[in-house]
Formats: C-alpha cells, sequence, structure tokens
C-alpha cells in the first residue's frame, strides 16, 4: 500500500499489525492510551491507571507547547516523562486492567514520548483519524458504494482533496492541480500512480 515508502517514524495505536511497520521510530497515539487508561479505572483501578492518566495528560498538554520550546528543553521533557514512566511502573495495583496496562506499558513505554524529540510527529493519530471521518460518514448515508469503481474513485477524490487540505489548499485548488499536468501533479505530493488508458 505505501509503495516501498519507509516513515522516519510510524505513529500509531496498539494495532500489532501497524507495531511491526519498518520505521525508524515508532510513536503510540497518546489519545487511544489516556482512553484506555480511563477504562481501566472506570474496572475500578485506583492505584496505576489514575497515575498514568496524570502522566499522559502531562506528556499532552507538553505536545501543545513543542512550538515554543527549544529542542534541548524538550529533550530534558521526554528524559523527565521517561523517569516518571518508571516511577508509575512501581505502583502495586491488583486490578486486573491495571495490571494489564502496567504490562503494556514496560513493553511499550520507550515509545511513548517519542514525539517530544521528532520535530513534525504528533503525540495523537487524531488527524489521521479526523481524515478519515467524512468516508466513514459517506459510507452510512449512502449504505456504500454499488460499485468497485465508485468506491476507488470516491477515495482517489478524498485523497487529493485531504493532500490539499494538509498543504493549505482549498478542494477545488488540489483537485485542478491532481489534474494538470505531471510535474505540478507531483508538486502536489501524492504518491499515487498514473494509469494510462
Amino acid at each position: 500500500m505505501m509503495a516501498g515508502h519507509r516513515p522516519r517514524v510510524w505513529l500509531s495505536d496498539l494495532y500489532s499489525a501497524q507495531a511491526k511497520h519498518p520505521a525508524d521510530e515508532w510513536q503510540v497515539c497518546l489519545a487511544h492510551q489516556l482512553r484506555d487508561c480511563q477504562y481501566a479505572i472506570d474496572a475500578g483501578d485506583r492505584t496505576f491507571a489514575p497515575a498514568m492518566k496524570v502522566l499522559l495528560l502531562r506528556a499532552m498538554a507538553m505536545d501543545k507547547r513543542r512550538s515554543t520550546l527549544a529542542a534541548s528543553s524538550l529533550k530534558t521533557y521526554r528524559y523527565d516523562l521517561e523517569r516518571r514512566l518508571e516511577a508509575c511502573l512501581m505502583i502495586a495495583t491488583d486490578n486486573a486492567d491495571g495490571q494489564r496496562l502496567k504490562k503494556r506499558y514496560r513493553q511499550v513505554g520507550q515509545h511513548l514520548f517519542v514525539f517530544l524529540t521528532h520535530e513534525g510527529v504528533a503525540a495523537t493519530n487524531n488527524g489521521s483519524e479526523r481524515a478519515l471521518r467524512p468516508s466513514v460518514i459517506y459510507r452510512k448515508v449512502t449504505n456504500g458504494f454499488r460499485s468497485s469503481w465508485g468506491a476507488q474513485l470516491f477515495a482517489a477524490v478524498r485523497t487529493v482533496v485531504n493532500t490539499g487540505q494538509r498543504l493549505g489548499l482549498t478542494a477545488y485548488e488540489a483537485i485542478k492541480r491532481a489534474l494538470s499536468p505531471v510535474e505540478s501533479f507531483l508538486d502536489l505530493g501524492l504518491g499515487l500512480k498514473l494509469e494510462s488508458g
């Protein structure tokens, strides 16, 4: 699907197929982890999950301030968060959901705060999920596609429009550039293959 592209940092939730993606680094989506911590708290964990929730909220607050901080400060903050994570992992819990989370963070803890030392990497994959939302709504409203070519056309148009939005273009401008000669199309940053015929 990615045509051999290897990103520097792969940002995703903990879906196992994505965890094995051959990127240099992997950032775990903190929004998904926050949700799982809240689930464990609601299930009765009163020790580990609340401490992890506070830590994740602290990290997400740093993500919002990241553009105002120097690279050296961001490294210091990452080190501080990793130290606090180690302290959290020392907290005892007898709740099954808390124990499951603790086991998870022992395995993927080094991937929680990668965003602080890699410019352009977000702490959550919410942006990607928001980009999928129009397609999901369209599928629900229309009760799906009646042909495979219709689904492929819709996916191609959404790809062009979403990429254009990320580059600050209107939907019209993005489609116009995509339909322009190949040079303009490639300038848009799309990795789509042009098919003849």
